[in-house]
């Protein structure tokens, strides 16, 4: 196979790009491998110090910055990123382990949110509310609400920085962005990208280290105004927990556990080939893949025997190969929680209808799999799988289906597939879910709010709601 050059790595800290040094490291693994591809500085404490003044001095800056001028930098940076995506792909496929394929899409998607967050820059209003008494001006304002610290995980490395990124900064915000340190040579890229395209220095740093330390003394800082966290729900329990001390504003996109009900009227074989190409894109490590297929039983059987066999079709292997459609786990964690899952399950009774196991190869690749008849008392009827395996099991009625979907405290993505219209606003209606797709699995788009209910979160990013979590309103009453 071709050698592919991996990006030298760094922290990012008031426009200087700053190299290990006598910093402590961790590597970073290709997950398709096993092997190291390069080493990670972690900040000290006196980094994230500096971090902060930078961030404080370039919001001074920053947020008097022309809307037209900040709408300029962000479109630009956008140009660069498109330039630079094959470059971007790579690094994210070396590091995180998804198809390059896939790798491309999210580049090119990470894009559009800074071309879209740069219009919506310039769309940052206020109004005029009319008076009770004469001789009185009465104004509200729009402004940024001041420096973020944002943190994301390592699975989707482009799009979700870019999310927390463009809106912070297209609001006037400065930010401090600790992506995971899984997968951090994609997210120095988009920095890379802003830096070139002229963002101000010290408006943007992107460091890394360990989470908790991290975490802890820049929420604890008075000049972090607004937190932005993607990640698991018990972080972010513990996130917002900390960041209310300072009564700060906290955005939350946490996990899922996605109910998919196909109902007997359904185009059964489009919602199982579909269901397993959505299950298992990423290798399952997405918050709002499709886990739980819950199908009325009159089509029970049809759908198990085409999902069964679209995901026994499906290619397996490095990401950087171009047949591959499923790709590693990002660690030996995930692959570990893979094993205990399934042998959980099957412990409960459950049957394994493909997959099930790790594979024997180099890297931390697992088995799509597939399970039926699994009991309620297994594991993976309450926790999030975040890899490959899905679930199918079978229900009567509506009400049924429903209350199964709505059944546990997770509430980001849940999907329909019914050729019925009164069934479709009926389950548009009922499910507990801040994204729903019905007839279809691809669900997010640049411009439609992306977020969740419940314990999967609260807040959204994307869309013309993303850009007002990075906003106050300020009452101004003038003689």
């Amino acid at each position: 196979m071709q050698k592919y050059k991996y990006d030298q790595l760094y922290l990012f800290i008031n426009g200087v790009w700053l190299e290990a040094g006598n910093r402590d490291t961790s590597a970073v693994i290709n997950p398709a491998t096993g092997a190291a591809l390069g080493r990670l500085p972690l900040a000290t404490a006196t980094d994230l110090d500096q971090a902060l003044t930078a961030a404080k001095a370039a919001f001074e800056v920053w947020r008097h910055t022309v809307p037209t001028e900040r709408a300029h930098i962000l479109r630009n940076a956008a140009g660069l990123m498109r330039e630079r995506a094959e470059h971007i792909a790579t690094l994210m496929t070396l590091e995180e382990g998804k198809p390059l394929s896939e790798s491309r899409d999210e580049v090119l998607r990470a894009a559009e949110y800074f071309e879209w967050f740069s219009e919506e820059a310039r769309r940052i209003d206020g109004r005029v509310v009319p008076a009770n008494r004469p001789g009185v001006q009465q104004l509200v304002k729009r402004q940024a609400i001041g420096p973020v610290a944002a943190f994301t995980p390592w699975n989707f490395p482009a799009i979700t920085p870019a999310r927390k990124l463009s809106a912070a900064l297209a609001a006037g915000c400065s930010i401090i962005l600790k992506p995971g340190e899984e997968s951090p040579a994609t997210a120095l890229a988009l920095a890379r990208c802003l830096d070139d395209a002229g963002l101000p220095k010290g408006v943007l740093q992107i460091v890394f280290g360990v989470p908790d330390m991290v975490s802890g003394r820049l929420i604890a800082s008075p000049v972090i105004r607004k937190v932005a966290f993607t990640g698991s729900v018990p972080v972010g329990r513990l996130l917002s927990e900390r960041a209310a001390v300072g009564v700060k504003p906290i955005t939350l996109e946490l996990g899922g556990h996605g109910p998919v009900l196909v109902f007997e009227d359904a185009d059964i074989d489009a919602a199982a080939v579909g269901g397993a190409a959505n299950r298992f894109r990423g290798t399952g490590q997405i918050c709002i893949s499709s886990t739980r297929f819950l199908i009325q039983r009159a089509a029970y059987a049809r759908f198990e025997e085409r999902f069964v066999a679209a995901t026994q079709k499906l290619v397996i292997g490095d990401g950087m190969d171009n047949e591959t459609q499923v790709g590693p786990l990002a660690n030996p964690r995930q692959l570990a929680k893979m094993e205990s899952l399934v042998a959980d399950a099957v412990a409960h009774g459950a049957k394994v209808l493909t997959g099930g196991k790790r594979i024997d190869r180099p890297g931390y690749f697992f088995e799509p799999t597939v399970l039926a008849d699994v009991p309620m008392s297994a594991r993976i009827m309450h926790e999030e799988p975040f890899g490959p395996i899905a679930v199918l099991r079978p229900f009567d009625t509506l009400q049924d289906g429903l209350e199964e979907a709505n059944r546990l405290p997770y509430a980001l993505s849940a999907y329909a597939f019914t050729r019925d219209a009164r069934t479709a606003i009926e389950v548009g209606d009922g499910l507990e879910a801040g994204m729903i797709g019905i007839n279809q699995y691809r669900i997010i788009a640049t411009e439609l709010p992306f977020g969740g209910m419940k314990e999967s979160g609260h807040g959204s990013e994307g869309g013309t709601e993303g850009i007002g979590h990075y906003l106050t309103n300020k009452f101004i009453s003038q003689t």
